[in-house]
């Protein structure tokens, strides 16, 4: 029996013959651990750009909102795979306008995981040709999947179809598990804030903690930051590579998420790593984060209330224990949760077999049908 033929469509910058070279990490997001007797996995290639090729990607990317330069040079390896699985929207859509454009009569076309994780969030700013045309791409799609509860439920809102969430996971390679055996906070309070989503909040964390000399804070982000969102007590850093994430966490003693209210669990990426770091943290409860660590491992805070995430920050300064039992706790339940790339990968390989076992059932029905149309026409004949 052959193996299934499973195309991974990253963003242009991922392929995994270039993203950190020599590290041997294999791709980015862990859909490396579904390689198997069962699964062969090839990934979307990176071509070498001029500039004025560049820039005409990047427009026509921006005016659809897709990356479909990128897709039409991997059509070859899509089109030839029995699957195709998609990390954001801007992959799936560009993916499901190529199988709409080489669909042959008759033929069988690859399945298409479609994963997205924007999308929903931004769907009521969209006007009515851009929705138009999404539904049709969005329609082509044979399984849809999220990273969040609240996710999934607007796929029903706005497509009439059942989504299926997928818990991201973390890279245990880059960031191993490290149970904390203590916690005693530094004075000033050391605070790390780092993400580069557009849902961060940093207004709020600055209203929270700027201007106050018991806390140090450090917020690593690569978006320009507000003149409100400035503070003597408030450095903003540039962290690149895993040395200098790893440094920026042993700074800290605790790690802030301050997030404006979305759907797609902004954030889950810090939180992995700050709990498997062993840092308590306070995060803003919003885009279904609670999926993934509850009430115990993490302090919840409602969003845009400065004094109720500066309370959450100054009780964990002065409960050493309470904040050590957070943190064993969040170390605790992505180990128990199995929030890793490699479940991540598990998880797609599940619904892959899903995907597969309902295809054949289909085809298998329509053979059924096929032989009783025959079958009828037969006894006409006779």
């Amino acid at each position: 029996m052959s193996s299934t033929q499973v195309h991974v469509h990253l963003f242009y910058g991922a392929d995994p013959r270039r993203y950190r070279k020599g590290e041997n990490i294999g791709c980015l997001y862990g859909y490396h651990h579904a390689e198997s007797d069962e699964f062969t996995l090839d990934y979307s290639r990176d071509q070498h750009e001029i500039v004025p090729m560049r820039f005409a990607r990047r427009a026509l990317k921006a005016m659809l909102g897709f990356d479909f330069i990128h897709t039409w040079r991997n059509r070859r390896a899509i089109l030839r795979s029995d699957v195709i699985w998609t990390h954001t929207e801007q992959e799936h859509l560009a993916v499901a306008l190529l199988l709409l454009i080489s669909a042959r009569k008759g033929g069988e076309q690859p399945l298409l995981l479609a994963q997205s994780v924007w999308l929903l969030d931004r769907w009521a700013g969209y006007g009515a040709l851009r929705r138009a045309l999404y539904r049709r791409l969005i329609a082509r799609a044979d399984l849809l999947t999220t990273l969040a509860s609240e996710n999934a439920a607007l796929c029903e809102r706005y497509f009439g179809r059942d989504a299926r969430r997928v818990l991201y996971g973390l890279n245990t390679g880059d960031f191993p598990l490290c149970p904390p055996a203590r916690w005693q906070p530094h004075d000033p309070l050391r605070i790390a804030a780092i993400g580069n989503d557009r849902d961060r909040d940093w207004n709020t964390l600055v209203a929270a903690l700027g201007h106050d000399a018991r806390y140090q804070v450090r917020i690593a982000t690569r978006r320009r930051m507000p003149v409100s969102a400035r503070a003597p007590n408030v450095e903003v850093v540039r962290v690149s590579g895993i040395k200098q994430q790893h440094a920026l966490y042993e700074w800290a003693d605790l790690v802030v998420v301050p997030l404006r209210p979305n759907t797609h669990a902004s954030g889950i990426t810090v939180m992995l790593e700050a709990a498997a770091l062993g840092k308590p943290m306070v995060v803003t409860k919003v885009g279904a984060l609670d999926d993934y660590f509850d009430e115990a491992a993490v302090s919840w805070i409602e969003p845009f209330d400065p004094q109720q995430l500066r309370d959450a920050v100054s009780r964990l300064a002065a409960k050493p224990a309470q904040a050590l039992d957070q943190a064993r706790a969040a170390c605790e339940q992505l180990r128990a949760r199995d929030l890793t790339t490699q479940h991540f990968a598990e998880q797609h390989v599940e619904l892959t077999r899903e995907m597969l076992l309902q295809r054949e059932a289909q085809c298998a029905r329509a053979a059924a049908a096929g032989a009783a149309v025959t079958a009828r026409e037969l006894g006409r004949g006779m």
